[in-house]
């Protein structure tokens, strides 16, 4: 059977999730780290799109490396939106946005984090997306490396030294 065109032109769109408000610095540097990888990855970065934590410092590594960034906002308007945010969607659902994130993505790096960012991942869990956590960081995420999320088994959250080996792991991972 005679692929589509848009097979081979689609990017894979990788999620970042992580610490808001009380993102620390170590946070904050990783996830800037991690846009960047994404970008040279020729990838896409989704995220929570707003202009703090985890969500603007991985957008704004994303831009400096010309890549191309969505933000799936709580809000319903635009005013919260992120500079580094090329397409804002603006849900006006609150947490509920969580879930547009988590199937939005093909793939979910998390970075500390605490309810909301659990909430993101079990959403991708419960949608057999492969996740990432970055080791050695505070935070719910780090928490749950090498294990499964309940006794379904559907994915282990795997573990990442740095940036560019959470990028390559969420890649590598994705159900092609």
């Amino acid at each position: 059977m005679e692929k589509y065109l848009g097979d081979y032109l689609k990017k894979y769109i990788i999620a970042v999730v992580g610490h808001d408000a009380h993102a620390k610095e170590e946070h904050l540097k990783i996830a800037e780290q991690v846009g960047k990888e994404i970008a040279k990855k020729n990838c896409i970065l989704v995220c929570g799109g707003r202009p703090r934590g985890v969500a603007d410092s991985a957008a704004k590594g994303t831009k400096s490396e010309n890549g191309f960034t969505i933000g799936i906002l709580p809000e319903s308007d635009n005013s919260k939106t992120g500079k580094y945010i090329d397409v804002p969607i603006l849900t006006g659902m609150g947490f509920a946005r969580n879930q547009i994130i988590s199937y939005t993505c093909d793939a979910m790096i998390a970075i500390g984090g605490g309810v909301g960012t659990y909430c993101e991942m079990a959403y991708a869990y419960a949608f057999s997306k492969p996740i990432v956590a970055i080791e050695k960081l505070s935070g719910k995420s780090a928490e749950l490396i090498g294990k499964y999320m309940d006794e379904k088994n559907k994915v282990k959250v795997l573990k990442a030294k740095d940036a560019r080996q959470a990028v390559e792991l969420a890649i590598k991972n994705i159900k092609k």
